[in-house]
């Protein structure tokens, strides 16, 4: 499927992200489509993560793991996580075309930044499924 965004959908979005993820303690968090182009990306301002490089090796492990679950009987995994000493890596599938990419530090709990990642998916989705030509989203 075909998106293009508009200025309202994009503003919405990272208000969303940022409010519901990067305020509540996310070092880093990057919405990201499934080719691996960016479409979101914001930060604690603490870290600077090479987003780019790190928006298409995501794409590639998730379709590679998409790859792996068909070949166990599952349809998907809708999501990955690697933990890490310092920080660890999230990705969720938002829809079938998108993945947000979370990056968190040791300092918080696994349980607490899923449920956020999971309220921030279900507004995302609100906004990636309104028509492009919407003026005023009730959700923002």
């Amino acid at each position: 499927m075909s998106y293009i965004f508009n200025k309202e959908q994009i503003n919405g979005i990272d208000k969303i992200l940022k409010e519901d993820l990067i305020e509540e303690g996310i070092h880093s968090v990057v919405l990201i489509d499934m080719a691996g182009n960016i479409i979101s990306d914001l930060d604690n301002g603490k870290k600077k993560h090479d987003v780019y490089s790190l928006a298409a090796l995501a794409a590639g492990n998730f379709g590679a793991v998409s790859t792996m679950a068909k070949m166990i009987g599952e349809e998907d995994f809708s999501l990955l996580f690697h933990k890490g000493e310092e920080e660890s890596i999230h990705f969720s599938k938002v829809m079938e075309d998108f993945l947000l990419i979370t990056i968190f530090g040791s300092d918080m709990s696994l349980g607490f930044m899923r449920l956020k990642v999971n309220e921030s998916i279900g507004k995302i989705t609100k906004i990636l499924e309104s028509p492009s030509t919407d003026v005023g989203y009730p959700y923002l």
